[in-house]
């Protein structure tokens, strides 16, 4: 590790809280959030400005340092976590939380890429504004991490994904040069869309130090509803009738097994007072600007017409605002509940959504085959075709050792049937350090050559979070 002193331009630049180097404050930016790799850094960097970030770039070209950027180290596949032996300073934006301004009539909000997600909420709330990035981490991550991994969140089926909601992006490059393109257009056809380049590359291409996101109408009307799904209920089927049933008003449509069900009220020690069917639950919801759309009324119509049909046994409608957290509220403990029987090993699958049964039926063959009496915790966005395939560690084993034996094994099987079904062995988690192997495994080779050709092109030197999606 370098001597203190190598620090020091460091310090004259970002001044007094700018850097830490105590290994007892550096120790939480170099565990992952998953606690599956303890990182090493000399110092986090702490900038609070634009500038600052472009001197602190420019200073670790020149002492030999890489960088790692870092939101709210909430990630789950180490992309945000310094490994050891590559000499990486970590940079953390958590000083740069600044709103930099609200547009209620152009529906949209700049801001720092420190910003936690829901301080941005709240930012376009104040102006009855809704920003639909949401995501269970959402407390804590901040928008540059969220941009990094291009995450997806609770309202992909209605909105999309974080690269859907960008406008417009500013970054530091790797020789401390700034990309500004922080413009709130939504038609602007000048060419190659370069910041697009930036959602998704997990801070590999630059430091991303802000955002224009599009807004939309606060959403003041909602109609929740938790289904029983009847015995091989057709979930796509399902999918499609509730958005062509609710004129495309259905934010969500989250699919619940029994199973995760289960670790929750465990955890919570007290039944949860809701019920999966033979097939499942769902966690449905409607969602308007407008108090002159009757969401009750449409959601009860299509309610009837899954009834009918045999899909859905039974339904429970959230009649306040408290029954409809308290529905919510079962839908994010899920990773909680994992955590509280021993942990779990996650597989963030993505299949297009009329193969979703096809993944279900295969996947469960596969595991009942390999790995009998393993408790299996399935959930997930199914709407956007994102089911998070989860195997829970057996009591008395040990959790890294049970997720070595997966990720070598198992899992494996699992990838190649979504794949085969025409899916993506990473849905909205990304890459990181704990996938690049995976990358590499299954990515087309031109794709793979041409993600490389763009790493060099804009980080010859490899400053940028070596490490990260790509080996070397």
């Amino acid at each position: 590790m370098p001597g203190s002193d190598a620090l020091d331009p460091f310090r004259d630049l970002l001044g007094e809280g700018g850097v830490l180097s105590d290994p007892g404050m550096t120790a939480p930016y170099c565990l992952d959030h998953r606690e599956l790799m303890r990182g090493a850094t000399p110092a986090v960097l702490r900038p609070r400005s634009v500038e600052a970030v472009q001197g602190l770039v420019r200073l670790a070209r020149a002492h030999g340092f890489g960088l790692v950027p870092q939101g709210g180290n909430t990630g789950y596949v180490g992309g945000a976590t310094p490994e050891p032996g590559r000499r990486q300073l970590v940079v953390s934006l958590e000083r740069m939380t600044r709103i930099r301004s609200v547009d209620p009539l152009n529906f949209t909000l700049a801001c720092d890429a420190g910003v936690i997600l829901a301080e941005a909420q709240r930012a376009a709330a104040e102006h009855g504004l809704l920003l639909p990035l949401s995501l269970g981490s959402e407390g804590s991550c901040r928008l540059g991490g969220n941009l990094g991994t291009n995450a997806g969140g609770l309202q992909v089926l209605r909105y999309g994904m974080t690269r859907d909601l960008v406008l417009g992006l500013e970054a530091v490059l790797a020789d401390g040069a700034l990309f500004s393109d922080m413009r709130t257009l939504r038609k602007n056809n000048i060419g190659t869309d370069l910041k697009q380049a930036f959602i998704g590359a997990e801070g590999t291409l630059g430091i991303v130090t802000g955002v224009v996101l599009k807004l939309w109408p606060e959403q003041a009307f909602r109609a929740t509803a938790w289904l029983q799904l009847g015995a091989g209920a057709p979930i796509p089927e399902i999918a499609a009738d509730v958005r062509r049933e609710t004129a495309d008003l259905v934010s969500t449509f989250e699919l619940i097994s029994a199973s995760s069900l289960g670790l929750v009220a465990e955890m919570r020690g007290a039944d949860t007072g809701l019920r999966t069917g033979p097939g499942g639950a769902v966690l449905l919801e409607l969602q308007a600007s407008s108090a002159r759309i009757p969401l009750d009324e449409v959601l009860m119509g299509t309610l009837e017409g899954l009834m009918e049909r045999g899909f859905v046994e039974d339904a429970a409608l959230a009649r306040s605002e408290a029954q409809r957290r308290a529905m919510w509220a079962i839908r994010e403990t899920i990773p909680e509940g994992e955590k509280h029987a021993g942990g779990s090993v996650k597989h963030d699958i993505a299949v297009p959504v009329s193969r979703l049964t096809d993944f279900l039926e295969r996947a469960g063959a596969i595991v009942a085959e390999q790995m009998p009496g393993v408790r299996l915790s399935f959930y997930g966005h199914v709407g956007d075709g994102n089911i998070h395939y989860n195997l829970v560690v057996p009591e008395g084993q040990d959790r890294l050792a049970f997720t070595r034996a997966v990720e070598a094994g198992i899992a494996h099987d699992l990838y190649a049937v979504a794949i085969d079904l025409g899916g993506s062995f990473s849905a909205e988690y990304g890459i990181g350090r704990f996938k690049r192997d995976l990358l590499a495994r299954y990515t087309d080779p031109t794709r793979l050559a041409l993600v490389a050709a763009v790493k060099r092109a804009f980080d010859p030197e490899g400053v940028m979070n070596a490490g990260a999606m790509l080996g070397g």
